[in-house]
Order: structure tokens, then C-alpha cells, then sequence
């Protein structure tokens, strides 16, 4: 057993009380046997300190505190990270069963590859399934372009590739995993796998909902700064999606009106 590699996993978390002990659950019952667990709450004043209480003892870490966002916590987490295989899951998904060996596995079996992914469920605040993330496999010139199809939530990168290229940054508040994405694809292959490993929860309270329009703006920002051309594909899907935002902002409505 202490042949396998210790995978650290770091959840932030702010005022999730309703979803966070089923995100605990998530981790600690995973069926592979070296996990580090790390939680960095933002000073929650929802209850959620008592509940990461309660599975102090099999956590590596924990703290609730005041800090600067989900990014800032990501980032104190993993500087507390001793595993080699990295990930972060956020207190309002969850893995699915196996997701860590399935991961891990692959990972062993692929020296190469820098991080691997795998597909993710959308559900709602109740659990239920109620889509599917368009996981697929993209390389550097294809994130560049806009095509990122990385599910997050099913994650999982190597700690000697983030000494490489972290921490996140800080000054990023939706698209610090995109940058991230095209920071590691300059060093290493990052492999999609057709197995699903997570749920990403939508809700009313989600940043994927409440402020979506910043995650465009951010990410042309990466494509920029690495010389990227403002004729290029990531801008067209830029305006695009702009035109198009009130009728997906009106579908969302609908969706949590329920």
C-alpha cells in the first residue's frame, strides 16, 4: 500500500454548509487507500465549521478563516500538499466511487501524461442528474483556441508539474482553472478518459451561474497574454456567447424557477 502514490485533494469552501458534508463523504469514501484531505474554509458562518469538525480526524488539515476567494484557499491548500498526484474539488461537487484509483491507475500505467480527466454529471441542489459536461480530449493549441472541454471536478495533475507552473492566480476569480489547463499543456500531455469520476452541482448560488459573464473576459486574458491574435477563434466564441447570453441567462432562470 505505500508503494501507491499519496493523492492530496483540497476542497475551498465558503458558506456551503447545505452541500459540504456530502463533498466530504465523497472523498473520504473513495475506494483508494492514500488520500490526503485538506479543506481551507473561508470563515463559513453557515455551520460548515462544525461540520469539517466532525471528520477532523481523518482530514490532514483543516482551517476556517478569512481569506480571498476560492483561489487564495485552492492555493493555501496545496502549499500544505505533500502527495504527488494533485486535485481540488469544490464544496458543492462531488467524486463519483473509484474516481481516485481509476485516476491513479492511469496515471501510474502514463509517466508522460501530466494530468488525466475524465467526464462529469451536471446535478442540481438535490442530487439529481440533469446533464452531462462535454468532457473531450484538447491539447495547448486547442485551449488556446477556446476548445477546454476539461471537466474540473475530474481532475487530476501531478505535484511536480504545479511546482512547475503554480500557484493559481490569484488575480483570476473564474478561469484560474483554464489558466491553469494551458500552463500545464506547455509541459506535458493532459489526457481525456470516457470514465466519469464527478458531479458538478448547479445552482442558484453556484459562480458557474450567479457570474458566468466574467469567465469569457478571463480567459481571453490567457489567450493574450500568451500572444494570442484578435482574430482568432476564442474571440469569435467570445462574441458569440455574448449575443446569446440572454437567452441562456433566461433558460437558467427557468431552470432554478422550478
Amino acid at each position: 500500500m505505500t508503494d501507491l502514490p499519496l493523492v492530496s485533494i483540497v476542497t475551498p469552501s465558503y458558506n456551503q454548509a447545505a452541500f459540504l458534508e456530502e463533498t466530504i463523504r465523497s472523498v473520504l469514501e473513495q475506494d483508494y487507500p492514500r488520500v490526503e484531505y485538506i479543506i481551507i474554509d473561508g470563515g463559513s458562518t453557515d455551520g460548515s465549521a462544525e461540520i469539517i469538525q466532525r471528520y477532523a480526524d481523518r482530514l490532514a488539515y483543516w482551517v476556517s478563516e478569512r481569506d480571498r476567494g476560492q483561489t487564495d484557499a485552492i492555493n493555501k491548500g496545496f502549499a500544505r500538499a505533500t502527495g504527488s498526484i494533485l486535485a481540488w474539488l469544490n464544496s458543492d461537487d462531488t467524486y463519483q466511487p473509484g474516481a481516485l484509483r481509476e485516476a491513479v491507475d492511469y496515471l501510474l500505467a502514463h509517466p508522460d501524461v501530466g494530468m488525466v480527466y475524465g467526464d462529469g454529471n451536471f446535478i442540481d441542489e438535490h442530487g439529481k442528474v440533469i446533464g452531462r459536461f462535454p468532457s473531450a480530449q484538447t491539447d495547448l493549441q486547442k485551449l488556446r483556441r477556446g476548445y477546454v472541454h476539461v471537466c474540473q471536478q475530474s481532475s487530476f495533475f501531478r505535484t511536480d508539474l504545479w511546482r512547475k507552473v503554480g500557484p493559481l492566480d490569484p488575480s483570476f476569480y473564474f478561469a484560474m482553472d483554464y489558466d491553469l489547463w494551458v500552463r500545464l499543456a506547455q509541459h506535458a500531455p493532459l489526457v481525456y478518459l470516457p470514465r466519469t469520476w464527478a458531479n458538478f452541482r448547479l445552482h442558484s448560488d453556484a459562480k458557474t451561474i450567479s457570474a458566468d459573464d466574467r469567465c469569457w473576459p478571463e480567459m481571453l486574458r490567457v489567450h493574450y497574454r500568451d500572444g494570442g491574435s484578435w482574430f482568432s477563434q476564442i474571440v469569435l466564441k467570445n462574441y458569440i456567447r455574448k449575443l446569446a447570453a440572454p437567452l441562456v441567462n433566461w433558460r437558467r432562470r427557468r431552470m432554478f424557477s422550478r
